[in-house]
């Protein structure tokens, strides 16, 4: 009877069933992934890490017709932006690959081309918030900028600034609670509206110039250190994302703090198994994709041709047909979902929301209001990833993101879909997702990377 009842009772907290070994190996792994967070709040950065990564584990750059043998480690870095990586399985493309993909954008607030000026003897940067955001949480938090200028010389310039503890922070302001009174009966969505959100660069004008004084004592200041000019932001990709590093959360550490874990918590959860992979049955395939977060369009996204174009490239030099390929193949498709907050217990359906600490959540249809934008996997579909991961020991849990009509959201499962291949949605469950400072359990993240290695060697 104790048999049954436990095998009928599936659904219990992760750390009863975690080891010792486990626990040390997780902590471990959160360490790593922290570092990872840590180096990488854009895009840019991400796929810049990862590519030193994949070559100090044996990867080589993808070049068409080179020889390709069983064990060998390849990528394709798509323009700085999003990157591709596969190591060679024993048995043909023709039989399809096993494929991650995640996305490595976070919501932020980019520049605008022309972002810099003076108002009332103060200097801003004027912005334009990318992906879903509630603009209130961006206003009175330390903030950094991070990216890329392409001077008029033709050389890229790397900018942070707002990460290292001497360094300055930028700022978003709001009104002080005494003059708040017409904006406190605005909803939320207009108590920050989207003009107002002007980041703060300094009030020190330049001694014995005329005209906007303090914004020529800015550029003076960015023209010393980076050599760049005004005009130099009309070919710069700058943005601007909370600053300070990720952080344990509770008195037990349990949980893990930091901006951007949607969805570089699945990113590098993707990257670590495929790194230190010896030679799979299929050839696994790891994608880390940029622009999920406004609807994976452009040439980085995920409804790029680029994934054709790596994909095709391995199939040609084995002589195997892309649509073979594709026909044959399964994706995770890992991104976050959302964490049941007990905050906010009326927006999500208690018996098929996921929780920390219950493992990697598993979505059969993410989408909104009658599935609409989901891929909704086939029963097959669960089936198999469900086996792969009960036969590797991995700590699952089912999820859908909220109540039916409630809201709801996406991931690139669909586009993979598209493509004809067999697509699940798993992956991290978030405390706070979109938020400056997310929240995630480190069992869950632990758990979403050993279900990335189980998918890359089923």
């Amino acid at each position: 009877m104790e048999e049954l009842k436990n095998l009928l009772n599936k659904s219990e907290n992760g750390y009863a069933k975690l080891t010792e070994e486990q626990r040390a190996e997780m902590n471990g792994y959160c360490k790593r992934y922290a570092a990872f967070l840590d180096a990488c709040k854009t895009e840019r950065e991400a796929t810049a890490w990862a590519v030193t990564a994949a070559m100090s584990n044996g990867f080589k750059p993808l070049v068409s017709g080179m020889t390709l043998n069983p064990g060998d480690k390849v990528f394709y870095n798509n323009r700085n932006k999003s990157i591709l990586l596969a190591v060679i399985g024993q048995e043909s493309l023709a039989k399809g690959a096993n494929i991650c993909a995640s996305h490595i954008d976070s919501p932020r607030l980019d520049l605008k081309p022309n972002p810099l000026y003076e108002d009332a003897e103060i200097a801003y940067f004027k912005t334009h918030y990318y992906g879903g955001v509630k603009k209130y949480q961006w206003a009175t938090i330390p903030l950094a900028i991070h990216g890329v200028v392409y001077r008029a010389d033709g050389k890229m310039i790397d900018i942070t600034i707002g990460e290292d503890d001497t360094d300055p922070v930028l700022y978003v302001s709001d009104l002080l609670p005494h003059l708040a009174a017409d904006q406190m009966q605005k909803p939320a969505a207009k108590v920050i509206e989207g003009e107002q959100m002007n980041v703060i660069l300094g009030t020190e004008p330049l001694c014995g110039e005329e005209g906007d004084t303090v914004k020529l004592h800015i550029l003076k200041f960015l023209n010393e250190k980076y050599g760049i000019t005004e005009a130099d932001f009309l070919s710069a990709e700058l943005t601007i994302v909370p600053a300070g590093k990720c952080r344990e959360v509770g008195l037990d550490r349990s949980l893990l703090g930091a901006y951007g874990h949607d969805d570089r918590v699945c990113a590098y959860a993707q990257m670590e198994p495929l790194f230190h992979m010896g030679t799979p049955k299929h050839t696994a395939v790891c994608i880390l994709a940029d622009k999920e977060e406004i609807g994976s369009v452009g040439i980085s996204g995920m409804k790029s041709q680029v994934f054709e174009y790596f994909m095709e490239t391995l199939c040609d030099i084995q002589g195997v047909k892309l649509r073979d390929c594709f026909a044959h193949s399964f994706c995770m498709s890992a991104d976050v979902t959302n964490a049941f907050d007990p905050n906010f217990p009326e927006v999500s359906d208690r018996r098929n929301n996921s929780k920390l600490n219950y493992g990697v959540a598993i979505c059969k249809y993410t989408g909104s209001r009658g599935k609409a934008g989901a891929s909704d996997a086939s029963a097959e579909a669960m089936g198999h990833i469900r086996s792969t991961l009960n036969n590797a020991g991995v700590l699952w849990q089912i999820a859908t993101l909220g109540k039916v009509d409630q809201g709801g959201g996406g991931t690139v499962a669909g586009y993979m879909a598209d493509r004809n291949i067999v697509t699940v949605d798993a992956g991290v469950p978030v405390i706070a997702m979109h938020a400056p400072i997310e929240v995630v359990s480190k069992l869950d993240c632990y758990m979403t990377m050993l279900a990335c290695k189980a998918i890359y060697l089923a």
